[in-house]
């Protein structure tokens, strides 16, 4: 059972409020509604930071469990390119942006063939056909979450803003340093050099 009442530091929220990580979208899935603390006048839907903040944590801990070899991002939407990109050069994960190369996880004939154990999707919208292969062959799939998306073979949700640049931009940031400790690399947040503007420049 996953505990989700973890104090989040107010430096954090703070991050988290100036990037708008927490601002969902005017659609609300069922799916996703146990992330959801409330809904604005305007009608848009404000995801739970403290969710939000420990299952980052907790994404971090689950792609530390494997080699960076076998392990795959993936990401269809634009605004996420940039910091996917850093994240792969930072940790050594392969890294999909734009279109995903159909059957590159399941069809053995093809050159560019690959096999994983974990997926790491940035929208399960637009990267659903990457979903899709990964659940024909068993590979568990960690997913970034908006307020209007279903999470079907989606086996571990992390609930934030995944459309904007800055909110994609310090998720990857927060996930890379985090691995990079669990992993060794780094000893403590002090030597993780990088910033937001590193992750989503202007």
């Amino acid at each position: 059972m996953v505990v989700e009442t973890k104090t989040v530091d107010e430096s954090v929220v703070d991050d988290y409020l100036k990037v708008g990580l927490h601002i969902g979208t005017k659609y609300r899935t069922k799916s996703m509604k146990d992330f959801i603390f409330k809904v604005r006048s305007d009608g848009l839907a404000v995801l739970d930071v403290q969710k939000i903040n420990v299952r980052l944590d907790l994404a971090a801990k689950i792609l530390s469990n494997y080699n960076p070899e076998d392990v795959v991002v993936v990401c269809r939407r634009e605004n996420g390119w940039y910091p996917v990109k850093i994240f792969s050069k930072l940790t050594g994960i392969r890294a999909y942006t734009g279109r995903y190369p159909p059957g590159i996880l399941t069809n053995t004939k093809l050159e560019d063939f690959i096999e994983i154990k974990l997926l790491f999707v940035v929208d399960p919208f637009p990267d659903r056909n990457v979903i899709n292969d990964a659940a024909k062959i068993g590979v568990p799939v960690i997913a970034l979450c908006d307020t209007n998306n279903e999470i079907s073979n989606v086996d571990f949700v992390v609930p934030c803003n995944n459309k904007g640049k800055k909110s994609l931009g310090l998720i990857f940031l927060k996930i890379a340093k985090e691995y990079l400790k669990l992993k060794g690399i780094i000893k403590k947040d002090e030597d993780f050099k990088l910033t937001l503007d590193d992750f989503a420049p202007e």
